[in-house]
């Protein structure tokens, strides 16, 4: 019976330390540092083609191909050290996308979008610096973003979510579709985080887990 009466408060102890650490995230969540695949039927991507109208800058598309070393986005924090390797991403937490191949940053601003008419979605920057305009929110449900979870991002500087409606490029990049950001949330905005390698939640940075 004392045992018992011992045990009693470490078990009422771990209990209340449950619940004061909250929801852990689960070992889908997707982290910081990871560069998945943001896919809405088709894949997010960039390449060294410039618009020919609005900014000139870099062009963001969608394709279809999933094995294009073009589609890879490394998920880093507002500012550096903000979003530590390995760390789950929270619903509302602000990020920037960081085109793994080209260094340049998702990036939106007031200019129109070519086919659409929307607004022109590029990507901008150097080694991944680039500036405000390069910051998204992720809109999702729970607390942390699951990789199959379908999620939105919103950008901070001009509040328009990221989208792609269908309207398809032609000469040089045919077959690609338009990307851009649209003034309301709606069905042509949900992203879902695709093939990739996603870092886990780990003092290990080297520890990862390939889809």
């Amino acid at each position: 019976m004392r045992d018992g009466c011992r045990l009693f408060p470490l078990l009422l102890l771990a209990l209340l330390r449950g619940q004061c650490h909250g929801r852990e995230p689960a070992p889908g969540a997707v982290t910081c540092g990871s560069p998945p695949t943001p896919r809405h039927n088709v894949r997010l991507h960039s390449h060294e083609v410039k618009y020919g109208s609005g900014s000139g800058q870099q062009s963001v598309t969608g394709v279809e191909a999933s094995d294009d070393a073009n589609s890879y986005w490394r998920i880093r924090g507002r500012s550096d050290g903000s979003c530590q390797r390995g760390t789950p991403v929270k619903c509302g937490q602000a990020i920037r996308l960081t085109h793994v191949n080209t260094g340049k940053n998702l990036h939106t601003h007031h200019f129109p979008s070519p086919l659409s008419n929307n607004q022109e979605v590029s990507a901008f920057g150097d080694d991944g610096e680039g500036d405000d305009l390069d910051i998204w929110i992720v809109q999702c449900s729970g607390t942390y973003w699951e990789r199959e979870d379908a999620v939105r991002f919103k950008h901070v500087g001009t509040e328009v979510f990221l989208s792609i409606t269908g309207e398809q490029y032609g000469h040089p990049i045919r077959g690609q579709r338009e990307v851009h950001g649209m003034p309301t949330a709606n069905h042509h905005n949900y992203w879902k985080a695709m093939e990739g390698v996603f870092i886990k939640p780990s003092v290990d940075p080297a520890k990862h887990d390939e889809l």
